[in-house]
């Protein structure tokens, strides 16, 4: 990343008030404004520059004059074309910028990015549970399973009653939650896309912080029958001391005594969980899943490289990371089959691409739909801008897999896990694909949060982390006055992940006990 100004002039004598702006690479030929509140038409910096228009923070400034249909650079990559002569020094925002076409998925670069080998990383460990299948845990769950919407309000009203009544018995258990969905009945449960929120089900009851044996509750007449979300011999469900609860079955007489049948078989594993004990575990036990929501020009300036450094750190020190989102790498496809580990690698991410393509054609939309009006707000101009600095939370480290949507996690290092951009809808696909840990970056803040996992919330600007304060786990806009460097933040967080899988640390998500619902993807029809 360049600046105009040096780092000494923009960390110099707290001066928040001097013009500054940042160039992400010299062949650039748009900038964005630093200062909080942006700046005022006549601005002059250092560097002589005028601007033409009031800029606000986080904006494109025009480096040259434009002529309609020039190029418009961003990181080296044209994220547009003119829409009309744009003076120099003027205010580029998502009104003159025309969307280029979306890159070919033929003739990419393939395992072409030789990525000089990095020493490993050796030493770091956390206190995590350790699973029966060799798989960590950072928090100690009982999940409730469910295999139907109609048994949600059951099982929500049974989860407080097992936190009242039981849970402060058995201090070893962190917490009760009940995996509450729409899925299950008026689906076509055998079309094709429908394995997705099967086995995003099926996955997400199997994750690490769990204790590998779900408990489920099912309805009794739903399609998704408990068998068919844990086919027999999967998970011990139903053996002599079952972990099933059927709401519909005959010995159920009344709303009391399905909440005593639910309340009974939770106890049993609480009692279970609480035998657990936190251990010692190097830090290749973590399976971090990194996201961004609520984007702005600052996500691939300051918070997004400070996680892909971090992401860099864990992969040497043989860990799991995984980053997503689709539509929000889509336009870097080139970026990533280049770094694939091999061409096996390569071919699965087009594939998982061209899969989506097809996904949004039949919905009439293509990847020009993901931008929302606060992206625009904040200085994102359109989808390919938004990519360049979505793609970064990647780090540098070779791509070695490619999961499906709701896919488990087989293998160690950088995973390119396929889901939508949606938060909600990545962040549960990315719990099934076993993450015990989230990092979630955001410029125009969100409260977004998750039951099942720890997340980090990373701030992109200062003027966001100060006002909130109390919801913001990472400062990263310190990176743009030049107060901290990106390698500075990389390794507060890698540092930060350690104490909060260890239990030494609670988020602030945790703090406040906020978490969203787990949202599924379903591409099939609903009947």
């Amino acid at each position: 990343m360049n600046t105009e100004c040096t780092s000494a002039e923009l960390a110099s004598a707290g001066d928040a008030a001097a013009p500054r702006y940042i160039l992400m690479n010299r062949n650039d030929n748009v900038a964005i404004v630093v200062n909080d509140g942006g700046l005022p038409a006549g601005t002059v910096f250092p560097c002589g520059l005028t601007l033409h228009d009031r800029v606000p923070q986080g904006h494109k400034i025009a480096l040259k004059d434009f002529a309609e249909g020039d190029p418009i650079v961003r990181y080296d990559v044209t994220i547009g074309y003119a829409m009309r002569d744009i003076p120099k020094g003027s205010w580029i925002d998502e009104s003159l910028v025309r969307l280029p076409p979306a890159r070919e998925l033929s003739n990419l670069p393939v395992a072409t990015r030789a990525v000089p080998k990095q020493e490993p990383l050796e030493g770091y460990t956390f206190m995590g549970y350790r699973n029966p299948d060799g798989s960590v845990g950072t928090r100690n769950i009982l999940a409730i399973s469910t295999t139907v919407q109609c048994v949600s309000g059951v099982v929500d009203f049974a989860v407080k009653r097992i936190k009242e009544e039981l849970l402060p018995r058995y201090p070893n258990v962190d917490d009760v939650i009940g995996i509450e969905h729409s899925y299950g009945c008026g689906v076509a449960i055998d079309a094709p896309g429908a394995e997705i929120p099967i086995r995003t089900l099926r996955n997400i009851s199997m994750n690490p912080n769990f204790g590998g044996q779900p408990m489920v509750v099912s309805l009794g007449c739903e399609k998704l029958q408990p068998v068919r979300l844990f086919p027999p011999g999967s998970i011990p469900i139903q053996d002599s001391e079952s972990n099933l609860v059927i709401l519909q079955d005959a010995e159920h007489v009344g709303f009391e005594s399905m909440i005593q049948s639910i309340m009974r078989v939770a106890e049993r594993q609480l009692a279970r969980l609480n035998r657990r004990q936190r251990e010692e575990c190097p830090a290749s036990d973590l399976v971090v899943g990194v996201q961004c929501g609520g984007s702005d020009a600052f996500s691939g300036v300051t918070a997004n490289p400070a996680v892909g450094f971090a992401s860099d750190l864990l992969v040497r020190a043989g860990a799991t990371v995984m980053f997503s989102e689709v539509t929000e790498v889509r336009d870097g496809i080139d970026q990533l089959t280049a770094r694939a580990a091999d061409p096996e690698v390569a071919a699965a991410m087009v594939r998982e691409m061209e899969w989506y393509d097809n996904y949004l054609r039949k919905g009439g939309v293509d990847r020009s739909a993901n931008t929302s009006p606060g992206n625009k707000k904040g200085g994102l101009s359109n989808i390919v801008e938004k990519a360049m600095g979505s793609i970064v939370k990647s780090g540098t480290s070779p791509i070695s897999g490619v999961l499906a949507p709701g896919e488990k996690a087989k293998q160690k290092g950088l995973l390119y896990a396929a889901t939508p951009a949606s938060d909600f809808i990545c962040g549960t696909l990315q719990v099934a694909s076993g993450i015990n840990m989230h990092v979630f970056t955001t410029g125009r803040g969100t409260p977004y949060g998750l039951a099942s996992v720890p997340v980090i919330k990373v701030a992109t600007r200062s003027d966001l982390a100060r006002r909130w304060h109390d919801l913001m786990d990472v400062n990263a806009g310190r990176i743009a006055t030049g107060e901290a460097s990106i390698e500075d933040v990389g390794w507060e967080l890698f540092h930060l992940m350690l104490d909060v899988a260890s239990g030494r640390k609670k988020t602030w998500a945790e703090h406040w006990k906020l978490h969203n619902s787990l949202a599924l993807f379903n591409p099939a029809p609903i009947t």
